[in-house]
């Protein structure tokens, strides 16, 4: 590695130690745009991730980094000083106002379809699943979904005895199409909810059974939940009798029979699909970080970014979510608006989160959990700032409420309603139709979604070590020029989305579901 800290942005006032330092190393960054060479000598240790001060910050001034404030100081630093949570205070309040401009934010979206030219001409292939509604799968698969967390056992009772039957026990993608594996997406609601939180539940499991990753579905149900089958289809809408079978397993003398008949049959239905040539802008692309440390702003953020340009480039489809970590960040998704009307929902969509929290006697800005401040994040801000690196430069095309489907027609980056957490934002990104989830991470997490979930590094030493886990070293950005690790990225989705390759979490069966709450529960 060839530089041991990074000046991200030519206006911050820190940088960010690469490798670990130690006090008295001359750290030399190199010149930016109008901003000449600096060195620096550390006054302590700095961790790999963390900050130091390039020039004098003042008590109170802000802090830059990214090129915006990521907080104040709350004493004097000094050159070389640390710079985290035992200087600088977050600048975070429950009320802020946001502006539009129009001319600005057509200036951005021209040079952003300028940069993204050349991809337009050469816009690779892949090969998925076509379904009727021409929504495309990256998996062919059977999703057993429990309208009740009662019926949980049954139904993983019932994909064991398939998988066993039709897999060899082994679920796995194919190249050439066919039956790919059955999963069963387990929770433990359904009953006992009040408030919005049964409308809820009913909507995200019918975004899953809608999902064109699956070729077929098999819906559970206990009987008397309060999320019944009548209930469900009043969210599931139209559905192909098909493609969609129902089991209520009270009014059944033996359920796991009467499951394995309906299985066969869907099984049947289900391998008869294979996978035909489509552009890559067919598929839908989620991106998500978890885990974050210090890094992840530079290496995999960055260039789940560069993905993103790429991927809206070429005329396709991104979603960002994540609402809480856009915080402090916010406006400068709003500057990449295309219209006011797009404007207008992010602000509700970021004023509708922060009342989420007030309503619950929360703070906004107390995120950065204790692994994300050890590896180098301090506030809010400094979280935020790197989590929407992922978004590249992509313009904001469209707004989503939680459990809402993305549209066929939409293309370019959408904002999605959803919280930080892992595994409920995943599940989101899923439900509204996402058929593959680049997962930046800097701790490590073997988490994964219903869809293939790419885990990306956002250093060397996690790759390395949980390589069981990692799909890609987003930290070759520091050693190899950008377009080049792009590419290396993108051929890997193709790859995955094709059938050629698996996400660790597919090899490892880590996939899960979890459901946004914020009622009563009886």
């Amino acid at each position: 590695m060839s530089k041991i800290a990074i000046r991200i942005n030519p206006a911050d006032a820190v940088a960010v130690a690469l490798q670990p330092l130690s006090k008295g190393t001359q750290v030399t960054l190199e010149a930016m745009d109008n901003v000449p060479e600096v060195t620096v000598t550390l006054q302590e240790d700095i961790t790999a991730g963390h900050k130091f001060a390039i020039r004098p910050i003042k008590k109170d001034e802000s802090v830059i980094k990214y090129g915006y404030p990521i907080g104040a100081a709350s004493e004097d630093i000094d050159v070389g000083k640390h710079v985290h949570t035992h200087n600088i205070h977050t600048l975070l309040s429950e009320a802020a106002s946001y502006s539009y401009d129009e001319a600005n934010a057509k200036a951005a979206y021209d040079a952003w379809y300028k940069e993204t030219e050349s991809l337009r001409q050469n816009v690779p292939t892949v090969n998925v699943y076509k379904r009727a509604d021409g929504r495309v799968g990256s998996r062919n698969e059977i999703w057993i979904v429990p309208l009740v967390g009662c019926v949980n056992k049954i139904s993983e009772t019932l994909a064991n005895w398939a998988n066993a039957k039709y897999c060899k026990g082994e679920p796995k993608p194919n190249k050439k199409g066919g039956l790919e594996g059955f999963h069963v997406w387990t929770h433990p609601y359904g009953c006992s909810q009040m408030g919005g939180d049964k409308e809820t539940t009913a909507k995200i499991l019918a975004d899953l059974v809608h999902h064109p990753n699956a070729g077929g579905v098999l819906v559970v149900s206990l009987g008397c939940e309060e999320n019944n089958v009548p209930y469900f289809k009043e969210f599931l809408g139209d559905y192909d009798e098909n493609r969609v079978k129902f089991m209520v397993t009270q009014q059944s003398k033996d359920e796991l029979s009467d499951g394995k008949k309906l299985l066969k049959e869907l099984a049947s239905y289900a391998k008869k699909f294979k996978r035909e040539e489509r552009p890559l802008t067919d598929i839908v692309l989620g991106m998500k970080c978890g885990g974050s440390d210090g890094m992840s702003g530079i290496t995999a953020n960055a260039l789940i970014g560069r993905i993103c340009d790429a991927m809206t480039g070429m005329g396709g489809r991104v979603m960002l979510t994540e609402v809480p970590e856009m915080f402090g960040a916010e406006q400068m998704l709003m500057n990449r608006c295309v219209d006011r009307a797009t404007f207008e929902k992010t602000v509700d969509l970021i004023n509708g989160f922060k009342d989420y929290y007030s309503r619950h006697n929360q703070v906004c800005y107390e995120n950065p959990s204790p692994g994300n401040k050890a590896g180098g994040i301090t506030t809010l801000e400094d979280k935020s700032l790197g989590c929407v690196q992922k978004g590249g430069k992509a313009p904001v095309t469209g707004v989503l409420k939680y459990g809402e489907r993305l549209p066929q027609d939409t293309t370019g980056l959408t904002l999605l309603e959803g919280p930080g957490n892992d595994i409920v934002s995943t599940t989101d990104m899923t439900g509204a139709g996402a058929n593959i989830i680049l997962f930046s991470t800097g701790r490590g997490t073997p988490l994964g979604a219903p869809v293939p979930t790419v885990k990306i590094a956002t250093n060397h030493p996690l790759a390395q070590s949980k390589a069981n886990w990692i799909d890609f070293d987003a930290a070759e950005l520091l050693d190899r020029p950008s377009d080049e690790v792009r590419d290396k990225l993108l051929a890997l989705i193709c790859d995955i989305v094709s059938g050629r390759a698996v996400t660790k979490n597919e090899r490892n069966g880590y996939r899960e579901i979890a459901i946004f709450k914020d009622g009563v529960t009886l």
